[in-house]
C-alpha cells in the first residue's frame, strides 16, 4: 500500500514538473522573463531634468532638481527671453552621465512623406530606457561613443512608445530631441512617431509611467498632467509629431492600418491631422462611425492597432491599405515580437522587441533590435551592431 502511494505521489510530482518546465518554456517563447534586481541608482534623482516650462509669451523656465532623499530635495530654476538661446544639459543618473545641447523654439510639424533613397534605421517601444537606446545607437554606427550623430544623411525612425514605464524617460525624450537637431545639420533626419503610450502622457494618463514622474511632478510642485501639457516645451515637441510617416516607400505607424483605412478618402497629411487634433483628448468611444473614430480608436487607430497580429487579415486586405499610399510595406512596433520578422510576404514588418532595462535586471537578458532598410534590403539589426538580411 505504502509503495503504491509513493508511486502515485512520484507521478503527480513528475507530472507537475514537467508541466512547469513546459510553462517556463512555453512563457520564454512568449517573451517572459524573471525581474531579480533593481540597481540603487534607480531611486537617484539629483540632477534630474531639465524641465522647461513656458511661463508667458516671452518667458521660459528651465529646470533642474537638486538633491536626495535623505537631506531633501531643490530647484534649480532658471528664467530665460523665449528669444534667447538656450543651452542646457541632461543627466543620466545611472553612470553619471550628460549630454548638451540648445533649445530651439520653433516648432513645427515635420512632413510626412520623405524620398530620398537614404538608408533608415528604425527602432520601436524603449520605453523609457535612455541607456539602452543609447547604446543600441552606438553599436549601429548612428551616433558615436560620443553621442554625436554620424549616420549622415540617413533616417532615425522611432517608431512609438519611448515613454513609460523606464526611469529614464525624461533623458530619453532630450536625447531624441538632441538628435534630431544635429541631424537635420548633416542633412537626416530623425522621425518620432507618435505611439499609444506618446498619446497617454499627452493626455494625462499615467497609469504605465513609474512612480519616479510622480515624484518629480510633486518636487516642481505640479500636477503630473502638467508634465506634457501645451505648456509644456516637450509637450509642444511631442504633439508636433506625426502618427504615420511614409519615407522612401515604407509606412511607419506604432500600431499600424486598420484595413477600412483603405476606403478613406485621405491623405497622409490629413490622416496625421486628424490624429493630431485628438492628441491632448483622452479617446472614449462614440456611436457615429466616422473616420476620426477609425483613425483614434483604441482598437483601429493608427497608434493603437494590432490586427497585423492577432487578425486574420488575408493578403488582399494588407495589399490594400499599402497601395492606397503607393507604398512597399508598413514598419509598426506595439505588438511584441520575438524579433524583428517580416509578415505578408514582407507588407508588414514588427520590430517591437523586448528592450533590457536599465535599472534592473531580467532572465533570461533581453537583446535589443533594430531594422535596417537600405538599397531595398530589409536587415534585421542586433544589439552589437551586426545584421541579418529579412
Amino acid at each position: 500500500m505504502k509503495k503504491r502511494i509513493f508511486r502515485y505521489l512520484k507521478h503527480i510530482a513528475s507530472t507537475i514538473l514537467a508541466l512547469g518546465i513546459m510553462a517556463i518554456f512555453f512563457g520564454l517563447y512568449h517573451g517572459a522573463s524573471l525581474h531579480y534586481g533593481d540597481l540603487p541608482s534607480k531611486y537617484k534623482i539629483d540632477n534630474e531634468g531639465p524641465y522647461v516650462f513656458y511661463e508667458n509669451d516671452s518667458v521660459l523656465s528651465v529646470t533642474h532638481i537638486k538633491g536626495n532623499r535623505k537631506e531633501g530635495f531643490y530647484i534649480d530654476r532658471k528664467e530665460h527671453a523665449i528669444t534667447s538661446e538656450i543651452e542646457t544639459t541632461c543627466s543620466f543618473q545611472i553612470d553619471d552621465t550628460s549630454f548638451d545641447f540648445t533649445l530651439e523654439l520653433d516648432i513645427e510639424p515635420p512632413k510626412t512623406k520623405y524620398d530620398d533613397g537614404n538608408p533608415i534605421m528604425a527602432i520601436s517601444d524603449i520605453e523609457g530606457g535612455y541607456g539602452t537606446f543609447r547604446d543600441f545607437l552606438i553599436n549601429s554606427k548612428v551616433i558615436d561613443t560620443n553621442l554625436n550623430w554620424i549616420f549622415g544623411k540617413g533616417h532615425l525612425v522611432l517608431v512609438g512608445d519611448f515613454v513609460d514605464r523606464g526611469w529614464s524617460v525624461t533623458q530619453v525624450l532630450w536625447f531624441i530631441y538632441k538628435l534630431e537637431q544635429e541631424a537635420k545639420k548633416m542633412g537626416g533626419y530623425v522621425h518620432l512617431i507618435i505611439g499609444n503610450h506618446e498619446l497617454k502622457n499627452l493626455q494625462g494618463n499615467y497609469e504605465s509611467s513609474a512612480e519616479k514622474y510622480l515624484a518629480v511632478s510633486n518636487i516642481l510642485g505640479k500636477a503630473q498632467s502638467k508634465l506634457y501639457d501645451s505648456n509644456s516645451f516637450l509637450g509642444r515637441w511631442l504633439s508636433s509629431k506625426n502618427a504615420l510617416e511614409q519615407i522612401n516607400g515604407n509606412l511607419f505607424a506604432h500600431g499600424g492600418l486598420h484595413p477600412k483605412v483603405a476606403n478613406l478618402k485621405l491623405s497622409l497629411d490629413e490622416i496625421n491631422q486628424i490624429i493630431r487634433n485628438n492628441y491632448y483628448k483622452p479617446y472614449y468611444p462614440k456611436m457615429e462611425d466616422t473616420a476620426e473614430q477609425l483613425l483614434i480608436s483604441t482598437k483601429t487607430g493608427v497608434c493603437w492597432y494590432r490586427g497585423y497580429f492577432k487578425e486574420d487579415l488575408s493578403q488582399e486586405e494588407i495589399e490594400r491599405g499599402l497601395k492606397k499610399f503607393n507604398a512597399k510595406s508598413i514598419v509598426v512596433g506595439h505588438t511584441l515580437q520575438s524579433k524583428v520578422n517580416d509578415k505578408y510576404n514582407g507588407k508588414v514588418i514588427g520590430i517591437d522587441v523586448r528592450h533590457p532595462k536599465d535599472y534592473n535586471k531580467n532572465w533570461p537578458t533581453p537583446k535589443s533590435e533594430g531594422l535596417l532598410i537600405q538599397d531595398d534590403k530589409y536587415y534585421r539589426v542586433l544589439s552589437d551592431g551586426g545584421k541579418k538580411e529579412l
